[in-house]
């Protein structure tokens, strides 16, 4: 919000203070100005000057030579190149020793054998960003209009002797997206009184046209949630012409660009009381009725930048009982458009549902000093009396006749606040001492008005424009404010502290960074949104969730939620692949989103999975050794070992071929728990054609859920003693039939030998011809040990030899000798 400190002035005695200084106040009561900025960018000496008359040069077509009164004892004569410059003119004058912009001086010169005794400058010449002028005015001298004063200074003229104060008003101070809410801010810091524009006077001095507003034009409100309030004025035989320009002046300041009075004076209400507001051409209504509706599927309207927009239900519009006029709070129709023609205004003030106005204008992509306010919430209390100044501001400068009374429907009524509020409390938040009439005196300069109800309590009302205002906590901050944060005494917090800790989930998520990291292995972190084709490249642990669609998205590569996270790890692989890097170790834990509904009616569930991608080379060669590639085994390796340092026991590796996968070199993980058998996971490599399809080398890929693993994770390290007596090791190997799980056997053998084995470890797996077709041999070395007294080798041998018999018994395997 950018802040005139001249127009300011007109609501509140700002005298004795700076716009700097005023800056610095604002800013130490909470209220940030990013910069304040001088419309003066080197002016001096500049003069409104009138042209007598205006002859061809001599000596140059282009040239014109201008006899100019500017109020000294001589006029001046002034060569000027301008194309628009004429007899007859007020013009900004910068005679001689005057100062432009850049430091430019002006002196007297010979232009082309012509003397010239000044310059005529253009709007840009003074400094100011011709931009926000008409193309016209842009192109040549500034032409000022006929009741300017000659001999006045240009710097009171275009109102340049102004500087502007930029607020970066946090989402809650929308109050202060007003110039009356920024005087209130500033009356509450430097404790003096507001002045508020007298609109009924102003109506009342106008007059009205004959007959009632409501004999002319109608209003309905059929979105009642999404409206709660419409008013609408009527004004007749207005002219349609330039604005005054002191209001320009403003507007400019403001940094909006006048257009014509109608407008203008819409746009500067707009800017003193934060109530947008809207002329339509009453003459282009039907039967002057407005309805405010939702919009019909598939309806359209082409808006005043003329850009024909398909409108969706949810939508807000302004019709006039037959066609759409306008989108509510956003941007109005070229069909009911003000023009040049138009005599009869039908003036909109209405409070619009911000939460309508705030989707309908992102979704359209019209972004405005309207819509901005409408998002935010407007004061409802200031409908009326910013529609009455608008009108009151149109009977003065576009020759208007108001009709009598105000035409409006509402649907809902305000209800005040109204918070109590404790001096006990309001000193124990923030360590002071104040007493019950200091607060109600910070409460007096903010205009809160209040009743004592008790011995150091108050019932404070507050006003409308001050919607961020709720509860007693809010009135706490507004006392902070206004009493001085530097004036807060620095006292030690009281009361009890809980030390923060982390819960189990997040210490395991955090131990699995840790060790994956420390296994070589790069973290990352990709969108939670993928394209719907994405969702079914690998079958992932939810193969029957419905991708979640969004109702905005980025774009269609980023169109829906996630339901694993290894697509989007491919997407790195191939990144990185495409920039000649092609060894990548890398894992993501975080979330996907489930749902098995087609067309979703509750909230999806999020599931925390992690997953790992490997491809590339394990290591490099070098003259000791030769390259090699990952394999299965080394993503197996790498989940084993998070596996064993959270103490889980009871997983198991089971064969499988799930879509995306390699049929050979796959297997589903499932975890043996009290509650049966969980699957929790895949681990495998791509299928080949898959492989090809993404342009990759052989690629391998982990998906575990975390919250079973995080369930059957020890809460604590458990230690164990170095072992005190010897261990005595056996081997043996056996012929199996070749489709006979690894696991299993290992299985079967910490089921026979119970505690007394240590460890087990498949060293050899041989197959051959000497086999036989379709076996093969495993070798396992077996260590048994007691922890308390020293094995004997008669109980070895009977143990490994009931080993051996159940390895016979269970999978037919044959001692290979």
């Amino acid at each position: 919000m950018k802040v005139s400190y001249q127009w300011l002035s007109e609501y509140v005695d700002v005298s004795g203070y700076t716009a700097e200084e005023l800056a610095e106040k604002l800013t130490r009561s909470g209220i940030e100005v990013d910069i304040v900025e001088d419309r003066n960018k080197g002016v001096t000496n500049v003069l409104v000057g009138f042209v007598k008359s205006r002859e061809k040069h001599p000596d140059a077509d282009k040239l014109s030579v201008c006899i100019v009164d500017v109020g000294q004892d001589e006029d001046l004569q002034i060569v000027c190149g301008a194309k628009n410059v004429d007899a007859g003119q007020k013009v900004p004058v910068a005679v001689v020793g005057a100062v432009l912009p850049g430091g430019l001086q002006i002196k007297r010169a010979k232009l082309r054998g012509v003397e010239s005794q000044g310059m005529i400058c253009s709007a840009k010449e003074l400094g100011l960003n011709d931009k926000m002028l008409p193309k016209e005015i842009q192109e040549g001298i500034l032409v000022l209009p006929e009741d300017t004063a000659v001999s006045s200074s240009i710097l009171d003229v275009l109102a340049i002797n102004d500087k502007v104060l930029e607020l970066d008003l946090t989402p809650n101070r929308s109050d202060c997206l007003s110039m009356l809410g920024a005087a209130y801010e500033i009356a509450a810091i430097l404790g003096r009184d507001v002045k508020l524009p007298d609109s009924e006077a102003a109506l009342q001095a106008a007059g009205s046209a004959a007959g009632r507003a409501a004999d002319r034009i109608s209003v309905n409100i059929t979105a009642t949630e999404q409206c709660t309030h419409y008013a609408a004025r009527l004004i007749e035989g207005v002219r349609i012409g330039t604005s005054p320009l002191w209001m320009q002046n403003r507007l400019m300041a403001a940094g909006i660009r006048p257009i014509n009075n109608i407008v203008d004076i819409t746009n500067f209400v707009m800017l003193e009381y934060g109530q947008p507001l809207h002329a339509f051409d009453a003459d282009r209504l039907n039967n002057g009725h407005i309805d405010v509706r939702l919009a019909q599927p598939g309806e359209k309207l082409v808006t005043l930048d003329d850009v024909e927009r398909t409108l969706e239900p949810h939508m807000l519009l302004i019709t006039d009982g037959t066609k759409p006029v306008g989108i509510a709070g956003v941007m109005g129709g070229a069909n009911s458009e003000v023009t040049e023609g138009t005599t009869r205004i039908l003036l909109e003030s209405a409070k619009f549902a911000g939460s309508s106005v705030r989707r309908t204008s992102r979704q359209l992509g019209l972004r405005s000093e309207a819509s901005l306010r409408f998002e935010k919430e407007v004061n409802p209390e200031a409908v009326l009396p910013a529609l009455n100044r608008a009108a009151a501001l149109m009977a003065q400068y576009a020759a208007g006749q108001v009709a009598d009374g105000i035409v409006e429907a509402a649907s809902g009524t305000h209800k005040p606040v109204r918070i109590e509020l404790d001096t006990d409390r309001v000193n124990n938040y923030l360590g002071t001492g104040l007493s019950l009439p200091e607060i109600a005196q910070i409460l007096d300069r903010l205009n809160f008005t209040h009743v004592q109800t008790g011995e150091k309590q108050l019932l404070v009302h507050v006003p409308s424009r001050r919607g961020d205002i709720t509860r007693d906590v809010d009135l706490i901050e507004e006392v902070a404010r206004l009493f001085g944060y530097d004036n807060i005494p620095t006292t030690l917090m009281s009361g009890v502290t809980t030390p923060g800790s982390l819960t189990k989930e997040q210490s395991i998520r955090r131990i699995a960074r840790n060790l994956l990291t420390q296994s070589g292995l790069h973290e990352v972190i990709t969108y939670s949104f993928t394209h719907p084709d994405q969702t079914s490249l690998l079958a992932g642990l939810f193969p029957a969730a419905k991708p979640v669609s969004l109702a905005m998205p980025m774009s269609e590569d980023r169109s829906v939620l996630r339901t694993s996270l290894l697509p989007q790890l491919l997407e790195v692989i191939s990144y990185n692949r495409n920039r000649s890097m092609d060894d990548v170790a890398i894992f993501e834990i975080a979330k996907v989103y489930t749902t098995e509904e087609q067309t979703l009616a509750a909230q999806p569930q999020e599931k925390h999975l992690l997953s790992i991608a490997l491809t590339g080379k394990r290591r490099h060669s070098h003259w000791a050794q030769k390259a090699e590639s990952v394999d299965f085994y080394d993503i197996k390796g790498i989940f084993d070992r998070l596996v064993s340092y959270l103490g889980i026991e009871g997983l198991e590796y089971v064969s499988a071929a799930p879509a995306g996968f390699h049929p050979g070199r796959t297997a589903e993980l499932y975890l043996n728990s009290a509650n049966g058998k969980q699957l929790i996971g895949r681990v495998g490599q791509l299928h080949p054609a898959l492989q090809q399809q993404r342009d990759l080398d052989d690629t391998y890929v982990l998906e575990i859920e975390l919250p079973p693993l995080v369930a059957a994770a020890s809460d604590t390290i458990v230690y164990k003693l170095l072992p005190r007596y010897p261990a005595i090791g056996r081997d043996l190997a056996v012929v199996v039939n070749a489709n006979v799980p690894v696991g299993h056997m290992e299985n079967t053998i910490r089921r026979v030998a119970g505690e007394l084995l240590e460890s087990i470890q498949v060293f050899d797996i041989y197959t051959g011809e000497r086999l036989g077709t379709g076996r093969k041999s495993v070798a396992i070395a077996l260590v048994y040990r007691h922890a308390e007294r020293t094995l004997l080798d008669e109980e070895v041998t009977e143990l490994h030899a009931k080993v051996v018999a159940a390895l016979e018994q269970e999978f037919e395997a044959e001692l290979r000798k």
